[in-house]
């Protein structure tokens, strides 16, 4: 066989695994937004059956020969090096599935397929319910797969929790992100604590009503506003904001509204419409193969983090954009000013909530659920106990009372679907976004006039051209040093976030 029969062949295996992945997860955004409850118990039977055959597709067959024959193996996962460039690095991401997928016995992927599916009804109906015992049973079944996952992959008893961070941020583990997290909470404490000495903004605005309806509505004049491709996206409602890919021209992004707290759904809104940037921008060579995806969560949470708060909470952004809010909400907002509008979105008032949190306190929520998880999988706390450790951590991290499981542990989806490791990409997500964003500045110095004017086209250029065209072709440091020239930091970040909350609090 050539080398070109080889590779058509691989990429024929490729496009047909990524066909049932979309097709899984089609069923999954169902569930979240429109599956009657008595449809769940069949739904995961789906679903397990889909990742099984996708599971298949991806490690029978002559898969590995043909890797093999192309210079892929483990040790120099490119291959060949008389090889074209973007073949070396869709062998690479080819052998890192491979590897990985053919590790897994085909029932145990099936398994966890369907134990996911009933866990994650079951956390709805809990957290609906706050009736965290009734989900502990499906919280000991996820973290036993993963756990089983790891061991799996060849990782012991030690690093299992780096094993698990390996899939949603390759070539960083426990140790490195908790040295980053730990200067992170120290000068984040220390900010907080002069923050809350000062007297806050006035919010009472934002507390009147503001009906769902005009909500939704205005969602969509944001989306249109902020660039939004609404031929190759949507926008509906779920119990957890998230965004999902059924296709090179399908992203679908959800939110949930609140009559009285307009801005839950606004931010999560863009923090979503951020995601979908990244996966429409993928270039034309990459598009429908395994090279069109973010380099890594942190990467794609950089992208949403970026989007919602260093433009979303930006006062340029508000200049342009205000007027559509008042024009939607004449009786509430109609006599506001934007700069009185501006401090209100950017109140720093602990929450106990992640996704409402402000900008200073956010990386505290998720550096807790960093240690909880890390323990969980260690096996060093029972998941009975999870509540009063959350609670703990919670009056350490946030000086805040959980009072119910509802507004703590029950409050994120993250660990219904087994997805632990996942968390630290949220707070790396700000790192990464930080860093870019000095970039971007440095690269279009009017970037404020134009986003004041309501002209994003730039702005996009620019993360089209030095972040979207990779995909993953390269590893999330790489990509990093390509665009910036240096290394994930702490510094830039905190000092853009000391730096705005001392001049808005006057500290």
């Amino acid at each position: 066989m050539t080398t070109t029969e080889s590779l058509e062949k691989l990429h024929l295996t490729d496009r047909e695994y990524l066909h049932l992945e979309h097709a899984a997860a089609a069923l999954r955004w169902d569930q979240e937004t429109y599956l009657p409850p008595e449809g769940v118990a069949e739904r995961a039977e789906q679903l397990a059956l889909l990742e099984g055959i996708a599971h298949e597709r991806l490690i029978t067959g002559d898969t590995g020969s043909l890797l093999e024959s192309l210079g892929s193996v483990s040790a120099n996962p490119r291959g060949d090096e008389s090889l074209d460039p973007l073949e070396r690095d869709f062998l690479r991401i080819m052998r890192r599935r491979y590897d990985r997928a053919v590790k897994l016995p085909a029932d145990f992927v099936r398994d966890a397929a369907r134990a996911e599916g009933l866990s994650q009804a079951a956390w709805a109906q809990a957290r609906r319910n706050d009736d965290f015992a009734s989900f502990v049973p499906h919280l000991k079944t996820m973290i036993g797969f993963s756990r089983k996952k790891a061991e799996y992959w060849g990782f012991g008893k030690e690093t299992l929790y780096d094993g698990l961070l390996d899939i949603y941020e390759p070539g960083m583990g426990a140790q490195e992100i908790g040295s980053l997290f730990t200067s992170l909470r120290e000068r984040l404490v220390s900010l907080l604590k002069k923050i809350q000495l000062c007297a806050l903004p006035n919010t009472s605005f934002l507390k009147q009503d503001f009906p769902v309806a005009g909500q939704s509505a205005f969602m969509q004049n944001l989306l249109d506003y902020i660039g939004f491709n609404r031929g190759r996206g949507r926008l509906d409602t779920s119990a957890h904001p998230f965004t999902t890919t059924l296709g090179s021209d399908d992203i679908r992004i959800t939110t949930r509204y609140f009559q009285d707290n307009p801005l839950s759904g606004i931010f999560s809104v863009i923090h979503e419409a951020g995601h979908a940037f990244y996966e429409m921008g993928f270039p034309a060579e990459l598009r429908a193969t395994c090279l069109a995806e973010g380099a890594s969560m942190a990467m794609h949470e950089s992208q949403s983090r970026f989007w919602e708060n260093i433009i979303g909470r930006s006062l340029t952004f508000w200049e342009g954009f205000f007027p559509s809010l008042q024009n939607m909400f004449p009786q509430q907002l109609g006599q506001i000013k934007t700069e009185a509008f501006y401090r209100a979105v950017n109140e720093v008032k602990p929450s106990l909530i992640r996704v409402d949190a402000d900008e200073v306190s956010y990386s505290l929520h998720i550096i807790l659920r960093f240690e909880l998880e890390k323990q969980l999988i260690a096996g060093e706390l029972e998941p009975e106990k999870l509540p009063d450790i959350w609670r703990k951590y919670t009056r350490e991290y946030l000086s805040l009372e959980s009072e119910t499981d509802k507004d703590g542990v029950l409050q994120d989806i993250h660990w219904s679907t087994g997805s632990f490791g996942y968390f630290p990409s949220y707070a790396l997500g700000n790192l990464y976004g930080l860093q870019f964003s000095q970039k971007l500045k440095s690269d279009i110095p009017d970037l404020e006039n134009l986003i004041s004017r309501g002209n994003f086209g730039p702005l996009h250029t620019w993360l089209a051209d030095t972040v979207y065209r990779w995909g993953c072709r390269l590893e999330p440091a790489e990509l990093l040093k390509k665009v910036t020239g240096d290394r994930i930091k702490v510094n830039p970040f905190l000092d853009y976030i000391e730096g705005k909350y001392r001049k808005l609090y006057s500290i």
